[in-house]
């Protein structure tokens, strides 16, 4: 029997128990309901779905993330579509909506609602052995990484370049270096991804400081150029400036697992 019940929008809709038909507009959720054993349900994904690579390979794509093509994912006849409340656009829910499609909304920010997101797609009927070893195996990745934590280190996380763009503590990403015991160093900014510039990041003076290939791409020429701007702050005097893997700073469900086990850099100071 369906379920009523409301959505990170706030919509309230009734959820198949079982749905049969299922369409991910995110990224880190299609890669989750193929953790779950979901995979055979899934009828449609975006162009940025990429993980995992094989088991995608066939499946009809939607177009991306913030301009899906409605009718082609209308055509797929889903019973379910599942989007997240930042990463897809209001406009297209409500169109969606307006076609008659149940599409539900979640917005995991913490890693503990990480977890919970994973117990709600589990619910959609996966099989029990691959849930529970998922649920067992990021439950232990947060008690691995609390073991590890030991003094707090100071951490900018940039997210964009011209202009520089970070995180607040209102995002899974601060979550996620929290989780791992970085300090965010723009934690208390007011806006989700503050603009910021180069003074403004060694005046917080980071000790180490992450560049992720996504959603801008940063590499090891950016690193390098960093090392030499921010030379005052101690990240650049210990030449801890990282590029690293943007998917598991942002992508949360199985890859909150090993961002927790990696701490997203090795060498870590």
């Amino acid at each position: 029997m369906d379920a009523r019940q409301t959505d990170a929008s706030g919509a309230d809709l009734l959820v198949p128990t079982s749905p049969k038909r299922l369409v991910s507009l995110v990224p880190s959720v299609t890669e989750t309901l193929f953790a779950l054993g979901l995979g055979p349900r899934v009828v449609g994904v975006t162009d940025w779905c990429l993980h995992p690579a094989t088991e995608l390979e066939g499946l009809p794509r939607v177009g991306g993330t913030k301009n899906p093509d409605l009718g082609s994912l209308e055509a797929l006849a889903p019973d379910l579509v599942l989007a997240n409340l930042e990463e897809n656009r209001e406009i297209d829910v409500r169109r969606l909506r307006e076609r008659g499609l149940r599409v539900w909304v979640d917005f995991p920010c913490t890693v503990a609602e990480v977890l919970s997101q994973t117990r709600w797609l589990a619910m959609l009927g996966a099989p029990e052995t691959a849930a529970r070893s998922l649920l067992a195996t990021l439950e232990e990745a947060v008690r691995e990484a609390a073991r590890r934590r030991s003094d707090p280190v100071r951490c900018f996380l940039a997210v964009w370049k011209d202009p520089w763009m970070t995180i607040s503590s209102a995002t899974y990403a601060h979550d996620l270096l929290a989780q791992m015991g970085f300090v965010n160093v723009f934690a208390d900014a007011a806006e989700r991804y503050p603009r910021v510039d180069l003074e403004q990041i060694a005046a917080r003076d980071p000790e180490i400081v992450l560049l992720p290939d996504e959603p801008y791409a940063f590499d090891e020429d950016d690193a390098r150029l960093l090392r030499r701007a921010l030379t005052s702050t101690t990240a650049g005097r210990r030449g801890a400036i990282h590029a690293v893997d943007g998917t598991l700073a942002f992508w949360h469900g199985p890859r909150t697992a090993r961002a927790l086990r990696e701490s997203l850099v090795s060498g870590r100071p």
